[in-house]
C-alpha cells in the first residue's frame, strides 16, 4: 500500500491527499513527528520536508513530484489535460498556487495564530503538556510578531501575505464564474492543488482533516469570513464533497478544542 509521510495540518500534504482520493488510491498516512521524525524522513528521502510518498521501494518527495509520479504510475482518472493549451495552463496554475497560496497562506495563518490564543492552542497536539499549552496560549501576540519578524513571519510580512491572498481569491472567484473547474470541464491538477492548499485559509466543514470540531468551517479572519470570496469557498467545498474521502473516525488526535473559540 502507498504510504504518505505527512503533517496532518500541512497544506502540501493535503494537496497530495486530495489527489490520492480523487484517483481512488488506497494509502496509509504516516504522521511525522517534528524533529525526531524528520531525521527519520531524511534517512528515507534525503530531505526533511513533508510530504513524502513511499510506493514499495520508490520514494518521492515534494508535492508536485508526487503528483506527476501518481499521474504517470496510476493514469486512471487523469489530472493532466491532453489538450496542449489546457495542459500548459494547468501546470502554470499548479506552480503559481504552490508559490502564492502555499507560501502566503502559511504567513497569514501564523498571523491569525499570533492574534488569537484560542486558535493557537486549539491546533496543538492532544498530547501537548498542560504547562506547554498554557505557555503557548499566554504568549502576547505582539511578542510573537516580533519573534516572527526575524524569520519572515512578522506583522509586515503577514499584512503583505493577506493583501496578496485577497487578490488571489478575487482572481480565482472571477475565473470560476459560470464554470465548474479552473482549466477543463473536469478536475485537473490545478483544481486539486488550489483546493488542497486553501485548506489553511478556511478549514473544510466535513470530517476530512484531523481537527477539533470547533475549527471546522473556521479560518483566517478577513478571508474565510469575507463574502467576496464566497464563490471560491463554495467551489472548494464542492471539490471536497465530490472527491475527498472523509476520515473513518472522528477527529481526536491533532488538537484539543478549547471550551470556546472565536476566530471569525
Amino acid at each position: 500500500m502507498l504510504e504518505l509521510h505527512q503533517f496532518e495540518l500541512s497544506q502540501y500534504s493535503e494537496k497530495v491527499r486530495l489527489i490520492l482520493d480523487y484517483k481512488g488510491l488506497e494509502y496509509r498516512k504516516v504522521e511525522v513527528t517534528p524533529g525526531v521524525g524528520q531525521i527519520e524522513l531524511l534517512q528515507i528521502s534525503g530531505q526533511r520536508q513533508v510530504p513524502v510518498l513511499k510506493d514499495g521501494d520508490t520514494v518521492i518527495a515534494d508535492s508536485t513530484e508526487i503528483a506527476l509520479y501518481l499521474e504517470k504510475t496510476y493514469p486512471e482518472k487523469p489530472i493532466l489535460p491532453v489538450d496542449p493549451k489546457e495542459r500548459g495552463l494547468c501546470l502554470l496554475i499548479e506552480e503559481w498556487a504552490d508559490e502564492s497560496i502555499g507560501t502566503k497562506g502559511r504567513k497569514a495563518l501564523i498571523g491569525a495564530l499570533n492574534r488569537n490564543q484560542n486558535f493557537r492552542t486549539a491546533l496543538l497536539p492532544n498530547n501537548a503538556p498542560d504547562f506547554f499549552r498554557s505557555v503557548v496560549g499566554a504568549l502576547p501576540g505582539d511578542l510573537l510578531d516580533i519573534l516572527g519578524s526575524g524569520v519572515g513571519f512578522g506583522g509586515d510580512a503577514v499584512k503583505s501575505a493577506m493583501s496578496g491572498l485577497k487578490q488571489d481569491l478575487e482572481a480565482l472567484s472571477l475565473m470560476l464564474t459560470d464554470r465548474p473547474y479552473l482549466v477543463a470541464d473536469y478536475p485537473t491538477l490545478a483544481d486539486l492543488t488550489v483546493a488542497g492548499l486553501s485548506m489553511i485559509l478556511k478549514f473544510p466543514e466535513g470530517n476530512y482533516i484531523d481537527l477539533p470540531d470547533s475549527l471546522k468551517g473556521k479560518g483566517i479572519p478577513g478571508l474565510a469570513d469575507n463574502m467576496a470570496y464566497e464563490r471560491f469557498f463554495e467551489w472548494r467545498d464542492r471539490i471536497y464533497t465530490d472527491f475527498r474521502k472523509p476520515l473513518l473516525a472522528s477527529p481526536s488526535t491533532t488538537g484539543q478544542a478549547p471550551t470556546t473559540i472565536q476566530i471569525d
